[in-house]
């Protein structure tokens, strides 16, 4: 007589999402992050304007979307952290997935400087500490920025809050994947919503806002001839994604079997897309009534990144009607979009350490989260901080990221040869169907297009020494960081995998489960290993 599927001992322990719903959640709120806010508008107006958003559409739906079914699938199919997904496919191909941890690993050592940054804002806001001067506040009295070197000298007013991010994501993490990671974005993505909802209706309605906006949506038709415009979509669709180094992957294995993964990924994409428009419009809207409050162009006064932030916005709330309101929303959403993806981060190394080593949550989220900790400190609360991460977040991004996206897409596709089954099975029970426009996209097309950027960003940085850095700090936390994450692929995929864990397909079906009625997805899971909070399957 046939019997219901049964959830493996594996999947019942390592945790799940309670529901479709809560997944979708947490994949916007590890998408929409920093990059989503201080990147995306000044690469939109760098690139064209109003034109840049034919070839960040094209991006969007030729690489980021079809790589996103890419991790789906991987993850969902093969029920394990990224190492344990890539070595169910093809036992070789383990060490891409401890690559991609070893980058998340880097990632969350630094991503919490930046968030501890925007919280000490959140309150300077409220009186506007900087003063007269938000850059030499910035890099004097607040960072107490020496010159490019390295150096043990605490800044205490970063220390505290480091410590704190840490003390809260660590605890996130203790509470187990729904507990934990899940109920942080059902409650933070719609706080920040609303909150920067909020601030980019006020920014609408500052004097300058519409020459703002014409300097971000004013169409340069001739930007779409450059193919250096092309690849800058291409670059910043899997910048914000969180696609390509493992995210995704360990999301979708908490995952019921029988959610239809498209449709849900169709969701997130357009999700944080949405999410980045929405930033372009409160930026530039904020960034005209700065250029006309001060009598200069847009241009002169548009930027990214840490400048935008934390020079660049301080300067507009103090010179803004309501100035402390604004300034308040928009550094509690840079902490609100941090949060959520720094929680996912550190999620694929810990799920990935509890695979591999039989762990439990807490032993594990200890083993993850104190070296972490440890090393966010010692580095990025001293005097020399903002240049380590400076060059750390460079090419990590560059030669981390897109580098491990273009070799799994190509081992994936050409090595292991399994686009096929690993469409077959996200097609299963959903309105899309990946056939060989899927196979084509992630076999060919995104590869080439990633790759130009890399040879890009690759010949300009071996050309010109990245912000003109010494040459040892480059080496040693540049490349040294790039090939370090890759090395780590090499050390970890040959350790055995303890507590007996099956390295089999769960997605092949096991004979004696068809025979007892089993459906084919549900047969020949992995048995075994830890310990955990949540049990059971979910719908």
């Amino acid at each position: 007589m046939a019997t219901e599927p049964q959830q493996s001992t594996h999947e019942a322990k390592r945790g799940a999402f309670s529901s479709r719903k809560v997944f979708i959640l947490a994949a916007i709120g590890s998408a929409v992050g920093l990059g989503n806010i201080w990147r995306f508008p000044y690469v939109a107006y760098d690139n064209g304007g109003g034109a840049f958003m034919i070839p960040y559409l094209v991006a969007l739906l030729t690489a980021g979307i079809p790589f996103l079914f890419l991790d789906y699938a991987i993850g969902h199919r093969h029920r394990g952290s990224a190492p344990l997904s890539f070595a169910r496919m093809s036992r070789p191909a383990e060490g891409i997935g401890w690559w991609q941890v070893g980058i998340c690993f880097v990632i969350a050592v630094y991503y919490a400087a930046v968030i501890a940054w925007a919280l000490r804002y959140t309150f300077f806001s409220v009186n506007e500490a900087w003063g007269d001067d938000p850059e030499g506040f910035f890099i004097g009295e607040f960072l107490q920025v020496s010159d490019p070197g390295v150096t043990a000298d605490p800044v205490a007013g970063v220390l505290v809050p480091l410590l704190l991010i840490w003390v809260v994501v660590v605890g996130i993490m203790l509470a187990g994947v729904q507990k934990g990671v899940g109920m942080t974005s059902v409650i933070f993505i719609p706080i920040l919503i609303i909150a920067f909802g909020a601030l980019v209706v006020r920014s609408l309605f500052l004097p300058g806002a519409g020459a703002g906006l014409d300097a971000l949506f004013t169409p340069d038709w001739g930007a779409l001839t450059e193919a250096t415009v092309w690849g800058a979509a291409f670059g910043q669709i899997f910048f914000s994604l969180s696609i390509g180094f493992g995210i995704m992957i360990t999301y979708s294995s908490y995952v019921h079997r029988h959610t239809d993964m498209p449709s849900s990924g169709l969701v997130v994409g357009f999700a944080n897309s949405g999410f980045e428009l929405l930033a372009g419009i409160g930026v530039f809207a904020a960034l005209g009534f700065m250029a006309q409050a001060s009598g200069v162009g847009v241009d002169e006064v548009a930027s990214s990144g840490v400048g935008l932030a934390f020079i660049g916005f301080p300067a507009i709330i103090s010179e803004a009607p309501a100035g402390a309101l604004i300034g308040v929303l928009f550094f509690a959403s840079l902490v609100i979009a941090g949060l959520t993806s720094l929680v996912s981060i550190l999620e694929v190394v810990i799920s990935a350490v509890r695979d591999k080593f039989d762990l439990g949550r807490v032993a594990a989220t200890a083993i993850v989260g104190v070296p972490a900790a440890l090393l966010s400190l010692g580095l990025f609360s001293t005097t020399s901080g903002l240049h380590v991460l400076d060059i750390v977040d460079h090419f990590i991004n560059q030669f981390g990221i897109l580098l491990v996206a273009v070799v799994s897409m190509v081992v994936v596709s050409w090595g292991i040869r399994a686009l096929p089954r690993l469409g077959r099975h996200l097609s299963e029970g959903s309105a899309i169907t990946l056939g060989l426009w899927w196979r084509l996209l992630i076999g060919l097309v995104t590869p080439a297009a990633l790759t130009y950027v890399l040879a890009q960003g690759f010949w300009t940085d071996v050309e010109t020494p990245y912000e003109g850095y010494p040459t040892w700090m480059l080496a040693f936390f540049g490349w040294g960081s790039a090939a370090l994450v890759m090395l780590l692929g090499y050390v970890l995929a040959p350790v055995p995998w303890r507590g007996g864990i099956s390295l089999d397909d769960p997605g092949e079906p096991d004979p004696a489960e068809v025979r007892r009625g089993a459906p084919p997805g549900d047969a020949g899971a992995a048995r075994s290993v830890h310990d955990d909070d949540e049990k059971g399957a979910v719908r």
